[in-house]
């Protein structure tokens, strides 16, 4: 039998990025030497993360370039570090869920079941 922790690690193989979040790391630290701190910059309200990281998934979708997603999971990190007025975390059931665009391969998979 499989243990917890080898089935955990055996579904992040696929399902989750370390190079992603090197690359992100490492974007970090270049922010710092050009912008300054993050802890000033977003918790005193001087650089909008929300409006930053649209402007990142804007220039995504004209150039493909993936460097902007990860400068974009960033500012939504930055963000959730640094909440801004009454913002808070709350984790959802599936009711409060913002929801996919598409239809999930378990989705489609329910669906055959249902219309055979």
């Amino acid at each position: 039998m499989e243990s917890v922790d080898s089935y955990v690690s055996n579904i992040l193989k696929t399902e989750y990025s370390e190079k992603f979040d090197d690359i992100r790391r490492k974007l970090v630290l270049q922010s710092f030497f050009k912008y300054g701190k993050a802890s000033q910059n977003f918790k005193g309200g001087y650089v909008d993360a929300i409006g930053s990281l649209k402007k990142c998934i804007a220039k995504f979708e004209e150039t493909g370039n993936l460097e902007y997603l990860a400068d974009a999971a960033n500012y939504c990190m930055f963000r959730y570090m640094f909440p801004q007025g009454t913002e808070y975390f709350k984790h959802t059931d599936s009711d409060g869920s913002a929801g996919i665009v598409g239809m999930s391969v378990k989705e489609i998979e329910e669906f055959k079941k249902e219309n055979k």
